[in-house]
């Protein structure tokens, strides 16, 4: 999953992206109002973790411009923990609010709760077949086995089973799995499908020609 982190404070900004991609996840940064909005603008993401107080264009600017063109789920960061600021931030738009201080484990649950609900997958867990994936643990199983997938390939299989049953293509994979420094025209997604294909069954994920993968 692809992630845009919108924050000033420079050690907060550093420490969720390294966090995020500890977790394997996609991460784009911002530290300015002006260069989140950009960057929401113009580019796919999964989840935006976006500060209300920011220098420039503030959070609720970004979130009212943003519903007027995507539906990108947004995590509201604050240190403002007033009720009638949560509520204005949820009548405006976004999906979750976080208050300042929080727990790291509690931002991811909330991310991947976001993640799923956008993808119209409510539990937890994923059934494909005789695989199961653990969203929350990011662990895979086949007819009861672990199955031992690297971070890439789980965050490909995972994205397919999320969005089970139409063909997502080469751009919208790299759009959500890869972060802007890596290389889309590398042969490096059909490498980790073919290791997945591997491990998980080969006929568990359909190539169709022209337009990308597809789990059924």
């Amino acid at each position: 999953m692809r992630v845009l982190v919108v924050e000033d404070e420079p050690r907060l900004l550093h420490s969720l992206v390294r966090v995020l991609k500890e977790e394997n996840y996609a991460v784009d940064m911002a530290a300015s109002g002006e260069e989140g909005w950009f960057r929401a603008e113009n580019y796919t993401y999964d989840i935006i973790v976006l500060d209300v107080m920011l220098p420039g264009m503030d959070g609720w600017e970004i979130l009212r411009r943003l519903r007027e063109i995507k539906n990108t789920p947004v995590l509201m960061l604050t240190a403002r923990d007033a009720t009638r600021d949560r509520v204005r931030g949820l009548d405006s738009g976004a999906d979750d609010y976080l208050v300042k201080p929080f727990d790291v484990p509690e931002l991811f649950a909330r991310i991947r709760a976001l993640t799923r609900r956008a993808a119209g997958q409510a539990a937890s867990r994923i059934k494909v077949k005789d695989v199961v994936l653990d969203t929350r643990a990011r662990t895979a199983h086949r007819a009861g086995e672990p199955i031992a997938l690297t971070a890439r390939e789980y965050a490909i299989f995972e994205y397919l089973a999320m969005h089970r049953g139409r063909v997502v293509s080469r751009t919208e994979l790299f759009e959500h799995l890869f972060d802007e420094t890596e290389d889309s025209l590398s042969n490096l997604l059909d490498v980790h499908v073919f290791s997945i294909r591997k491990k998980l069954g080969a006929a568990l994920i359909a190539t169709r020609r022209g337009q990308g993968y597809c789990v059924e």
